[in-house]
């Protein structure tokens, strides 16, 4: 078994610590390196357009294939490689990346796979048209995809800790407004897990309980001793353009498929999760 990830980030990192067979791991930057061999990634430089000796010579060895690059707004930048199924002659399995956002805005529902997918954001109406494409191109050449849709991300070095020491947490209330999370610890979790097992279909990757943001901020205030951030009224709120799109969306993502599948997750809510990491002091 090796493992081959385009854009080993945050999430392929943490991954990368669950493996003792051999992971490949790209980035666009080589001062990256050191951090990716610190996460057990074997590092490759990618330019997002060519394949150098090395990317081909670690793509011929991949029997399970990760993508956790986003589409451009041409395009996605792995399917666009020629010839791609040629490269990769081992390959078993496909993990693709993607987002909870692509639901769009369900207005506070519960809601599951099957739930229409009507963002109206371009960044993820381009994430919508990366899956079908990756789904088209496995069903094409007969190998198991699973499409891993992510909530919201954090864990050490990305928390309401952090947010906190850098002045930078807000308890920005708009009712009835909750988002979905998930540990990266269990990113990784659900990415072997279906990876091991070679599942194939579409996942969302959440934990059990959507929570309001000024809950998890007030929540982390708690734990580290300190007065959390005043609130704030939405609509007065003096946020990004890109922070202030995610409260256009409001969902309850369920992870019901996934936890049929025999997964089991390391921290099944927020409270769970801070209260880990404070006590680890990882953050």
């Amino acid at each position: 078994m090796t493992f081959f990830i385009f854009g080993a980030g945050y999430s392929g990192r943490a991954f990368a610590l669950t493996q003792s067979a051999p992971v490949y791991g790209t980035t666009r930057d080589p001062t990256h390196f050191g951090t990716l061999k610190a996460a057990n990634v074997i590092p490759l430089l990618f330019d997002g357009v060519n394949l150098n000796t090395s990317l081909t010579s670690a793509l011929e060895k991949t029997t399970h294939l990760i993508i956790s690059i986003p589409p451009t707004a041409k395009e996605d930048i792995v399917l666009a490689l020629s010839d791609l199924r040629n490269r990769v002659p081992a390959l078993q399995w496909i993990g693709y990346l993607s987002t909870v956002g692509v639901y769009g805005n369900h207005d506070g529902r519960w809601i599951n796979e099957a739930a229409p997918c009507q963002t109206t954001l371009p960044r993820n109406r381009k994430r919508i048209e990366a899956e079908k494409a990756w789904q088209r191109f496995a069903r094409q050449h007969n190998i198991p995809l699973a499409i891993l849709r992510l909530a919201g991300i954090y864990g050490p070095d990305r928390n309401a800790f952090v947010k906190l020491q850098q002045s930078k947490a807000h308890r920005i209330i708009k009712p009835g407004q909750v988002f979905n999370r998930i540990h990266v610890v269990d990113i990784a979790g659900a990415i072997k897990h279906l990876a091991d097992n070679k599942h194939c279909g579409i996942f969302n990757i959440c934990d059990n309980e959507p929570a309001s943001p000024q809950d998890v901020v007030t929540f982390a205030a708690r734990l580290i001793g300190v007065q959390a951030p005043p609130e704030i009224p939405f609509e007065k709120a003096d946020i990004s353009p890109m922070a202030r799109s995610f409260y256009a969306d409001n969902k309850r993502v369920s992870n019901e498929l996934l936890i049929k599948t025999g997964y089991h997750l390391n921290y099944p809510d927020y409270r769970q999760a801070l209260t880990a990491i404070w006590q680890a002091q990882d953050w």
